[in-house]
């Protein structure tokens, strides 16, 4: 009698709950609660605003401070905004704001999910490249041995301090034969330079160019440009007044250009979303939205935020686009291959 009370006592005590079932009893427990549809409101109606704004980001009013502009400018930083909203409806144990965070996430991988694969080929026979050697570059010639290296063919360097001119010329001399400098910006090719001269940004001073480089596919005209900086104040906002103003005239001369193949290069100071940019950008093709290696962003270099040194073609296919290593300067150089030959 004793042997079968023991025996059956142990089949029974400690018999165990099949796998899986108590995950299973949790979600039967949330099933029940009927507060989770009802909790988590403010999440909800927070994920569905930011999705609005990356909707609607270019209906943003510009005339308090720029704000459409501002957002522009770091658009794709909003994503970071998303897990925190899933944290939060986790948290609250919230099924309606889990659900409303759904549709900022699927927002943002339609605007910029394409950016985060690599998108370059193997193409192209024109290497070009730019950078913002920032006037107060206490080593010109390590950042002019940096950015040689890239393999450009075309380079174009920008805030170029007048002092400092000698040791760049003097430190690409040995690989780029043919160089013009106006103002503050210069090219330096591989090819012969026609016709350099500066390009009238409304700034009162030299920071845009045009010159012709005499590629072995034909010609190409060149525009380097270094439009005004902005600010952001909290008593004003996003100044832009003066680079937008400057992106207009620059817009107006790559209008008027008469030869097919052109190239931009320089600091623009704003992104390819920025709507204030839009006399330039509808104009031209992108190197690294076209073909870029992920966002390509360019300043601050310490720790890269925006793109706002960019390369754009008219006329030609971009083929792969990247960023360069770090210099003395508080940008990173992007450099791009195309193809300019058909």
């Amino acid at each position: 009698m004793a042997q079968a009370y023991m025996a059956e006592t142990g089949n029974g005590g400690s018999e165990r709950e099949p796998s899986g079932s108590g995950l299973g009893r949790r979600l039967a427990e949330l099933c029940r609660d009927r507060g989770i549809w009802r909790r988590g409101l403010v999440t909800a109606a927070l994920a569905v605003a930011l999705a609005l704004v990356m909707i609607f980001h270019a209906q943003l009013p510009n005339d308090v401070g720029n704000l459409g502009s501002l957002t522009e400018t770091f658009l794709p930083w909003l994503g970071l905004f998303v897990p925190v909203l899933v944290a939060c409806a986790a948290f609250r144990r919230s099924a309606t704001a889990l659900v409303a965070c759904l549709l900022p996430a699927v927002v943002w991988v339609n605007l910029f999910g394409g950016l985060v694969f690599g998108k370059s080929g193997s193409g192209g026979d024109l290497v070009i490249a730019t950078h913002n050697v920032d006037a107060a570059n206490p080593d010109p010639r390590a950042t002019a041995d940096s950015v040689a290296r890239s393999g450009a063919d075309v380079l174009a360097l920008t805030e170029l301090k007048g002092s400092a001119v000698p040791s760049y010329e003097k430190a690409l001399a040995g690989t780029y034969k043919y160089h013009a400098v106006e103002g503050t910006v210069g090219v330096w090719s591989k090819y012969p330079l026609a016709a350099s001269a500066p390009v009238d940004i409304r700034m009162g001073w030299t920071r845009a160019m045009r010159t012709t480089v005499a590629s072995p596919h034909g010609p190409i005209a060149v525009y380097v440009a270094h439009l005004p900086s902005v600010r952001v104040k909290l008593n004003a906002g996003f100044t832009a007044n003066q680079r937008d103003n400057s992106a207009g005239a620059l817009g107006a001369a790559l209008a008027a250009e008469p030869l097919g193949k052109v190239v931009l290069l320089g600091d623009l100071n704003g992104t390819m979303n920025d709507r204030s940019l839009r006399e330039v950008t509808s104009q031209m093709r992108s190197t690294q939205g076209a073909a870029g290696e992920g966002f390509g962003f360019s300043w601050p270099a310490a720790f890269p935020m925006a793109r706002i040194d960019q390369i754009m073609v008219r006329g030609m296919k971009p083929e792969a686009s990247w960023t360069l290593p770090r210099t003395a300067s508080d940008h990173l150089p992007v450099a791009a291959r195309v193809t300019v030959g058909k």
